[in-house]
């Protein structure tokens, strides 16, 4: 895989996930209530941490749970819960051990349809139904990959044009496009409550 993504802001952080499918999956992971750029540069970080340049899913799994938790948790810490993500990064990692031998790109590649591979996410630790549409309108937006009928599987996050999520993001331009659209449906929810 080799994919040029803008997700964490960074230059090194945003060049391990173009490279690697790990790496990507597991920024996705983390991508809850913090920041996306801080989620993203989450693989970068661990992976510095663990002093290499690339993350491998049997070493991550293999790691001493409270070691990780560690690792997660040195200022700054990679996620506003370092505990919680260090041990659902594991968990994603054992998953992909165990189902994919480890290759995290196997979850998509040979896929034979969107339906297919929204149900492979789903089945991922970590990963709801939304998560899961996101990362598979990822996977067809920014890497080219998503099998036949990927948009359908991806919901709203496959449309053309759509500025919903991480999966819409090229640059700084479009991230605040992505960010506005999030403000807007946070507004309309609200709204909607106080009804």
């Amino acid at each position: 895989m080799h994919a040029t993504l803008r997700l964490a802001q960074q230059p090194e952080a945003d060049a391990l996930l173009g490279r690697s499918p790990l790496a990507l999956m597991i920024g996705m992971l983390l991508d809850q209530q913090v920041p996306m750029e801080w989620a993203f540069a989450g693989p970068y970080t661990i992976a510095q941490r663990m002093g290499s340049d690339e993350l491998d899913a049997q070493e991550i799994a293999a790691q001493d749970p409270e070691r990780f938790v560690e690792l997660l948790s040195q200022k700054p810490a990679v996620h506003r819960y370092p505990g919680a993500m260090a041990k659902r990064i594991q968990q994603l990692c054992q998953y992909l051990v165990e189902h994919y031998d480890g290759d995290a790109e196997a979850v998509w590649r040979d896929a034979d349809s969107g339906a297919e591979l929204l149900k492979r996410l789903n089945a991922l630790p970590g990963y709801g139904k939304q998560k899961a549409q996101i990362f598979l309108a990822l996977v067809g937006k920014r890497l080219g990959a998503g099998p036949e009928g990927w948009r359908e599987a991806a919901g709203g996050y496959g449309e053309e044009g759509a500025y919903r999520s991480v999966a819409d993001i090229t640059g700084p331009e479009s991230l605040d496009k992505v960010r506005a659209h999030k403000q807007e449906a946070k507004r309309q929810a609200k709204r909607s409550a106080g009804k």
